[in-house]
């Protein structure tokens, strides 16, 4: 540590620390417009400057280190000062200097009210302007359908380009020209072509770049503020959502180092205007071949009656990727309280079971345990487009010190450099044998890291692949003392806490799969739409938007969406967390679990509990660690793949294929956004032309 005084205030620091670092830890403020905790040190905005004893002129905080600093003349610590009169004079001229050419936008600003410029021209700024020049203009840039561009506000910051190149991996904006004529732009004026660029567009400490499709909808000090979780995949990154009345107006980050650190993907925050669109808001039966609308008793009396004269062994169940704890918990007592075993909740046909532990389905070495890794394996998963804040960390890692990585599956691009080392399980079992020179690499790393993801799990011979990649995580010691490096990746939000709840078939019970063939009669679909049910089954459906499982159901039964309720879900590592209710659902539309509690009255199975608040003690005292939230329960890792590596099996020959088609449109909510559509297309458009 290294002692430095701060406005009379003696400290202890790191000596890695920057003088910006070291004022904050003494509590100091220090304005910044350029400087980024997550970013590196671009130096270029000068507001941060401070006084140094000893020093000619002021210094730029951000970019001078506490080692850099000569103790005084008598050997006593460094001093900077943070408020004194040259500070306070070189940060007015700075400020002075930047508003030069920045626009009076401020009344028709969309990033008035949270403009990080307008608040420190109003501290640390003066009222008078030297200057009379025309002022700049600077044309605006195409970004694409998410981020609107106003470049005359901007004062070249480059955390925009800081955030593309080094954080998101896609080097699509940089700086053009010199001086006064200097801009920044995309190549080409051509669309972003990141899935986290909105990112880019909170970085902007000005008006420069902000959010397209919020353009002129709100002003921020409107909003009602919900702290909630994304369910968009099964990162589960925390986030903010924003509301006016009844509608959710905006969603944003939430800092949380342990999963997202402060970034989230573009779907996870512009699918808001999905949340309202092709919503269901009455029930619906099926007459004569034609959906009608109905009330909730006369769409009650249908089920009754047709669950009443089906055997028992002849109804299911299947659970959608959206699905929180809760309604799988009361959809689960309902369908064992009617004595039916056929319940699951793996839509994409995975073996996955909580029978062989729970070290054998959730990322044992969590997300913030990537950056310990010293070799990565990925098999059977395209990170990127699966779980984008997860090749976030892998890329983090790389930048760190890039370790081994190797890839077994689809060639695509993951923003970071790899080896590319086959197309299925025949080379995952050269590795496992110690066949592949990639074997010796993870066998000489200390901390190596086996992702598998649903591309390779998903499917008939999936347990024989994660068998076979469990056998190479024992053999190379990848599970240890101190060390989980055998870790499965999901892409459905509510596969973890499905699997806790042990929401897969009985004794003698059907698989999703099997059910959505015909092996049922009588279906009970909670929010599952990315499964095709076969003729002839009789669907209740119970969800949100008028998606594919809609189209197929007998029934209808709407729903609310993770906006809408308070739920539990379960992220890819384990963790418990909360999604809290920020908004109202639509006409008749109801909580899932109350929708269960009243179905379970006139089917004659009531079930035990009458709130939300009931249903959680019941749930708390069948599996305790759902109540201990943002936490992960810790569980025999090393047994759930010793488990999963004694299954053995035949893993066939096929490719791994990733199984989401689209980054953008996974879900019915993505699928209901206009401005995920736009998205979509402009993708498949940049794919084209890169095939080309």
């Amino acid at each position: 540590m290294a002692k430095i005084i701060v406005d009379g205030v003696e400290v202890d620091v790191p000596p890695e620390y920057t003088l910006l670092q070291a004022a904050e830890a003494a509590g100091a403020e220090i304005p910044r417009f350029c400087f980024h905790e997550r970013l590196s040190i671009a130096g270029n905005c000068r507001m941060c400057l401070v006084e140094v004893k000893g020093a000619p002129k002021p210094v730029a905080s951000c970019a001078w280190g506490v080692r850099d600093c000569r103790p005084g003349p008598n050997g006593e610590p460094p001093e900077i000062l943070t408020k004194s009169k040259t500070v306070k004079k070189a940060r007015e001229g700075v400020m002075e200097f930047l508003l030069i050419n920045h626009p009076l936008d401020c009344p028709i600003c969309d990033q008035g009210g949270q403009c990080d410029l307008q608040d420190q021209a109003m501290a640390y700024g003066v009222d008078t302007s030297r200057y009379h020049e025309n002022k700049r203009a600077v044309p605006d840039k195409y970004l694409g359908p998410l981020i609107k561009t106003s470049m005359n506000r901007c004062i070249h910051c480059t955390r925009c380009v800081r955030f593309t190149t080094e954080v998101a991996g896609v080097e699509d904006l940089g700086a053009i020209w010199r001086g006064e004529d200097m801009e920044i732009t995309s190549y080409l004026e051509k669309a972003l072509g990141s899935e986290l660029q909105s990112n880019a567009a909170d970085l902007c400490p000005v008006g420069a770049l902000t959010h397209k499709p919020e353009a002129f909808h709100y002003r921020p000090w409107e909003l009602s503020k919900t702290d909630s979780v994304d369910v968009m995949d099964a990162v589960g990154s925390s986030i903010r959502v924003d509301s006016r009345g009844r509608e959710v107006m905006r969603i944003l980050p939430r800092v949380n180092e342990a999963v997202n650190e402060e970034w989230i993907t573009d779907k996870a925050r512009h699918i808001v205007d999905g949340l309202r669109l092709q919503r269901l808001d009455r029930p619906f039966v099926r007459i004569d071949g034609r959906l009608r609308a109905a009330t909730w008793q006369q769409a009650f009396a249908v089920i009754a009656e047709r669950v009443k004269g089906t055997e028992r062994k002849r109804i299911g169940a299947i659970a959608g990727d959206l699905a929180s704890v809760e309604e799988l918990f009361a959809l689960k007592t309902l369908m064992h309280g009617l004595g039916v075993a056929n319940i699951d909740a793996r839509q994409d046909g995975s073996l996955l079971s909580p029978a062989h532990g729970r070290g054998s389905y959730l990322f044992n070495s969590t997300i913030a345990g990537i950056e310990d890794a010293d070799a990565v394996l990925i098999v059977g998963a395209n990170p990127r487009i699966e779980a984008s804040l997860v090749n976030v960390r892998i890329r983090k890692r790389w930048r760190m010190a890039p370790p081994p990585i190797a890839l077994i599956g689809e060639r695509v691009d993951l923003t970071y450099p790899y080896d590319y080392i086959g197309a299925g399980p025949e080379t995952l079992a050269d590795v496992a044998a110690g066949r592949h020179s990639f074997f010796e690499k993870l066998k000489a790393a200390k901390n190596p890291l086996i992702i598998v993801g649903p591309g390779a799990f998903a499917g008939e011979s999936g347990l024989a692949v994660l068998s076979l990649a469990a056998q190479l995580a024992d053999s190379i010691g990848a599970v240890r003392e101190g060390w989980n490096g055998f870790s499965v990746l999901h892409n459905a939000a509510s596969r973890v806490g499905a699997l806790d709840l042990g929401f897969v078939p009985g004794e003698g019970g059907l698989t999703a799969r099997q059910m959505a063939d015909g092996a049922v009669d009588v279906l009970f679909n909670l929010g599952a739409d990315e499964i095709d049910i076969a003729p002839g089954t009789f669907v209740v459906y119970q969800g949100t938007h008028g998606d594919r499982g809609a189209h197929r159901a007998d029934v209808i039964l709407p729903g609310a969406t993770y906006t809408e309720k308070s739920g539990t879900y379960v992220n890819l590592e384990g963790r418990v967390q909360m999604a809290n209710r920020a908004a109202f659902a639509p006409g008749d539309a109801r909580e899932d679990w109350a929708i269960l509690r009243a179905l379970s009255d006139v089917l004659g199975h009531r079930l035990p509990f009458d709130s939300l608040n009931a249903l959680r003690t019941k749930l708390y005292a069948e599996h305790p660690h759902f109540a201990e939230l943002d936490s992960i329960a810790t569980s025999d890792v090393a047994a759930g793949v010793k488990a999963l590596a004694a299954i053995g099996g035949n893993p066939g020959r096929e490719p791994f294929v990733s199984p989401v088609k689209d980054f953008y449109l996974t879900n019915p909510i993505a699928r209901s956004s206009g401005i995920m559509a736009e998205c979509s297309a402009l993708a498949r458009d940049l794919r084209l032309e890169a095939a080309e």
